[in-house]
């Protein structure tokens, strides 16, 4: 292998206060446009260059990932938090490295600050991040409602629903196409995908076809509802959601995209929200009508994706929500 690559995590959007040389700007999804040499370490090239460290003095690894090797590096500036991938590519952290990056940029909630992204020399891929301190516990449910909900107040994009890279949640690919309709971008890129994997994967025609038909009535849940394209996590759970030493909510590894903002509370049944949460949230993002009626619509898309990713112990969940939205819509 002749050359490392590395995303387009443009520094000029998402990283201005950033030195320019942290990141090795290329095109994304594309043949990219420069390289540097490849070291035989790269993360520590980076650590004893740019991250301005002159010795590593630990390597320790940090548990909790089902997907990616996670380590914390310990330098004579810092410390560092590393995640590894022996058997794919860098895409799937360039797009991490821009969910965070865009939610970094809005100076609401806290988010580990990404700062680079590249190939190892013997397969596989990385990315180096700020490492955040936990506190003891996952912080005030009531800051956490007020900063997430300010979060999506700043977070607007002109471009409509979607993000500028398709990116995964949990390992299931998550399209994001940009769309100017958010019916349509719902139905098409998250519940109607995952209805087509649960058909190709299980051969599940019934909860295909009940799917489909909602899909194709779920524009009446949205009477009256004005939806504005809002930056969200996507994959907000327990595991993704702690708080700093300070007790300030941290939250982290995204699946992110502009929707409306209720489909952060999709997985809010493996979150554990409780009411101190939604008040602060509706005191900043009010509350829109018919909120209750659209909850289980949002969640629908993760019991999907849990199905398609770990069995048939999410089915019964998924076709419970299908065929209470059936029944109410008479669809």
């Amino acid at each position: 292998m002749m050359g490392a690559h590395v995303g387009i995590i443009s520094p000029s959007t998402f990283f201005p206060r950033f030195p320019p040389t942290s990141l090795i700007k290329t095109k994304i999804n594309t043949s990219p446009v420069c390289s540097i040499s490849m070291s035989m370490d790269p993360v520590r090239e980076w650590i004893l260059s740019e991250g301005k460290a002159t010795k590593i003095t630990k390597i320790s690894p940090v548990g909790g990932g089902c997907i990616n090797l996670a380590s914390r590096y310990d330098t004579d500036s810092g410390s560092f938090f590393v995640k590894t991938n022996r058997s794919i590519g860098p895409s799937m952290f360039e797009a991490e490295a821009l969910g965070l990056g865009a939610m970094y940029e809005t100076g609401t909630i806290r988010v580990p600050r990404p700062y680079k992204v590249g190939e190892l020399p013997t397969g596989g891929s990385y990315i180096i991040m700020e490492f955040i301190e936990f506190g003891a516990s996952r912080g005030n449910q009531s800051v956490l409602g007020r900063k997430l909900a300010e979060m999506h107040k700043a977070g607007k994009s002109s471009k409509g629903f979607g993000f500028d890279v398709d990116n995964t949640i949990g390992s299931t690919p998550q399209i994001n196409t940009w769309s100017s309709d958010w019916i349509q971008f719902y139905g098409e890129h998250r519940l109607g995908y995952q209805l087509k994997l649960a058909s190709r994967q299980y051969g599940d025609s019934l909860i295909y076809e009940r799917g489909q038909r909602l899909v194709k009535s779920i524009g009446k849940l949205f009477e009256n509802v004005a939806i504005e394209p809002c930056l969200l996590h996507g994959d907000l759970w327990s595991g993704n959601i702690s708080s700093d030493k300070n007790g300030e909510p941290v939250i982290l590894d995204p699946a992110c995209y502009y929707g409306h903002s209720e489909a952060e509370f999709g997985m809010s049944w493996c979150a554990g929200f409780g009411a101190s949460f939604y008040n602060s949230y509706f005191e900043v993002m009010p509350k829109q009508p018919g909120f209750e009626e659209r909850r289980d619509l949002y969640m629908l898309y993760h019991y999907l994706n849990h199905y398609n990713l770990f069995g048939s112990g999410y089915r019964s969940s998924a076709m419970s929500i299908i065929d209470d939205y059936l029944a109410l819509l008479k669809a």
